[in-house]
């Protein structure tokens, strides 16, 4: 599968890397801030991170999501406010990281910072069909 991404600032590649993946065995591609300056995020406060880039999925059997970066939510409480980023097949737009500080201190991204990881997944539109009942199973309802 490829993945089309397109460099929104002149910035990517040089001064903030392109999405890449670290190494052999990575599920996601970590997701840098692209940012002239630091963006302090205070003790129980939002922001959204712009990244500079965006993609093309090649199709609507894929979906981009954008999670947060383990070390940044355990070390710092930094999360994506969303939980988890979805992004369309037919999205074209700049992809932001919306971030949240549960910590209780001010954290502070830097330009290049990497804030967040982009799994690129199969998606299944699934065809819903009401119905009256559910099948019965060992933990019952």
């Amino acid at each position: 599968m490829e993945l089309n991404v397109k460099a929104l600032s002149p910035k990517i590649g040089t001064e903030i890397p392109a999405p890449f993946y670290a190494s052999a065995g990575a599920a996601a591609m970590d997701l840098h801030a692209c940012v002239d300056q630091a963006v302090t995020i205070p003790a129980g406060g939002r922001a959204v991170i712009p990244t500079g880039i965006a993609i093309a999925l090649p199709s609507a059997g894929y979906v981009a999501l954008v999670f947060a970066r383990s070390g940044l939510g355990i070390k710092h409480g930094i999360a994506p406010a969303n939980c988890v980023g979805v992004i369309d097949s037919d999205y074209r737009g700049e992809i932001l990281v919306g971030l949240q500080n549960s910590g209780d201190a001010d954290y502070v991204i830097q330009p290049a910072d990497r804030i967040a990881q982009l799994m690129v997944v199969p998606v299944v539109q699934a065809q819903v069909k009401m119905v009256d009942q559910l099948d019965e199973t060992q933990r019952g309802l």
